[in-house]
């Protein structure tokens, strides 16, 4: 476990940089699947969308009792992804990441 962990953190860590980030990690995920950047990959992939979601769905707004929690929210979510990604652990996004081990299952 603690081998494909190391293997696997260089490509965890990259899956974070946003959309960009997860989509260079699949490929460099692509070949020889390392279940532990798998895990993070799925996890960043769905932040990443709802990143994306949330924010078109809140653009129509600019009040900062709107704008502000929404990426105060992103960003805690981001970073304890991040975290566990150098730390070398496989623990979920809070409120999301059950979902998102779910939906992105085949990857």
């Amino acid at each position: 476990m603690k081998n494909t962990v190391e293997e696997g953190k260089s490509i965890a860590i990259t899956s974070y940089i946003m959309v960009v980030g997860a989509l260079i990690a699949m490929s460099m995920n692509s070949e020889n699947k390392n279940p532990y950047a798998s895990f993070h990959i799925r996890q960043a992939l769905g932040l990443s969308i709802l990143f994306v979601a949330l924010g078109y769905t809140l653009s129509g707004f600019w009040n900062p009792m709107i704008v502000y929690p929404f990426w105060i929210f992103m960003s805690v979510l981001w970073g304890y992804g991040l975290f566990t990604a150098i730390t070398g652990q496989t623990k979920p996004i809070p409120l999301v990441g059950g979902l998102f081990q779910k939906i992105f299952k085949n990857l």
